[in-house]
């Protein structure tokens, strides 16, 4: 395997220092030529010193400065706000791992998919909000867009392309997370601390917000539905606790093929950064001695009312999609800042689907500003 060149958009949440965890395990496989973060400077900081790339951006402009003087006395140049992060994405690299969390990894994406031979995707969001736009440019620069979700990337590992005509459904794994159990009235009262603890997953807070509302499992639906162009009918999700299976395929013969494996996300993203090879890592392992259940259960549509809006939206069309997706995001961050209960999240986002236009988006522009309508609505 010859050495690739990366940028790490969003280097410093959940799935950014994984994939830096694994670079780091193979210095001679990967350089980082650009690291990205948010708010976290302090640890934007450590991984640079630690990876030395040529560029670091943060998208908090007011810490420009103190970013410039952390790193002061190496040659790594530094930037802040929006257009250095679409600077870091604009390097040509072989791979971006693309992990902003939220619609506001679409145009950091829609850059990188211009400048590097593979874009692999971590953030479901850009697909949800703007799948045609994505796919289609990708297919334009002859960019490969390979998926890093665990569910996603077990349906590619397991999806035979020269038998496409013969699947029958996609099969997406969802643990259930926290509510699993719980009643409606205990979810939709559910605090904060109870939302955020997840049983198998390590995660952001926002996708774990998404995982206790089966959110994330929505999301990961509608991208589906762009990544394997998979109608909505040809989409089911089943309820798999242990988060061993991470997705399947059902072919028309009958077969069912599956991807196994640890939930721990290094897994997944090993397989996107070395693809088509496959190189070792630190994290977890199946123990096949103390593996001696695998469970499933349909989930229930009237708790989990968040899928059956996936299918709705994957009907309705694209501007759907983008409320859908802008509505969640309102309402998880009034949740995670106290302003409203878990139980209103969904009311939020089904209220936020009242506002989508008829009219589907034609351009970029037309899905920033619809994105911005519905945001501004629910504010």
């Amino acid at each position: 395997m010859t050495q690739k060149t990366v940028t790490i958009l969003g280097a410093t949440g959940s799935v950014g220092t994984s994939t830096i965890d694994l670079i780091s395990a193979h210095p001679d496989n990967f350089k980082v030529r650009a690291l990205t973060a948010g708010k976290n400077m302090t640890r934007l900081v450590e991984q640079a010193k630690k990876l030395h790339p040529e560029f670091v951006a943060i998208a908090d402009d007011t810490q420009f400065a103190d970013l410039k003087s952390a790193l002061a006395g190496t040659s790594i140049k530094c930037g802040a706000g929006e257009a250095a992060i679409i600077e870091a994405a604009s390097l040509n690299v072989d791979i971006a791992m693309a992990s902003i969390v939220g619609f506001a990894g679409l145009k950091p994406v829609l850059t990188a998919i211009r400048h590097a031979k593979t874009v692999a995707i971590a953030n479901k969001e850009p697909l949800v909000a703007a799948g045609s736009l994505v796919l289609s440019l990708a297919d334009e620069f002859g960019t490969k867009i390979l998926p890093v979700d665990s569910e996603h990337s077990a349906i590619f590992q397991v999806l035979e392309n020269h038998n496409r005509d013969s699947v029958k459904k996609i099969i997406i794994t969802a643990s259930g997370g926290p509510f699993r159990t719980s009643t409606i009235e205990q979810m939709n009262n559910a605090t904060v601390e109870q939302a955020l603890a997840h049983p198998n997953w390590s995660m952001g807070a926002k996708i774990s917000i998404d995982s206790a509302s089966m959110m994330n499992k929505a999301l990961e639906m509608i991208e589906a539905h762009y990544l394997f162009d998979m109608p909505a009918d040809k989409i089911d999700v089943i309820i798999h606790p242990q988060s061993i299976i991470h997705s399947m395929v059902e072919y028309v013969d009958g077969s069912v093929l599956a991807q196994l494996g640890a939930p721990d996300m290094r897994t997944p993203i090993a397989y996107a950064l070395a693809y088509p090879h496959r190189i070792p890592t630190s994290g977890q392992t199946l123990d096949w001695e103390k593996l001696s259940t695998l469970t499933f259960e349909k989930p229930d549509l009237q708790k989990f009312r968040a899928i059956q809006l996936a299918y709705d939206c994957m009907k309705a069309g694209a501007a759907h999609q983008i409320a859908f997706n802008a509505a969640n995001e309102i309402a998880v961050a009034k949740f995670l800042n106290g302003a409203i209960p878990f139980g209103d999240i969904l009311k939020i986002v089904e209220r936020g689907l009242s506002f989508a236009p008829n009219a589907q988006p034609q351009s970029l522009g037309d899905i920033l500003a619809m994105d911005c309508e519905i945001r501004q609505r629910l504010s």
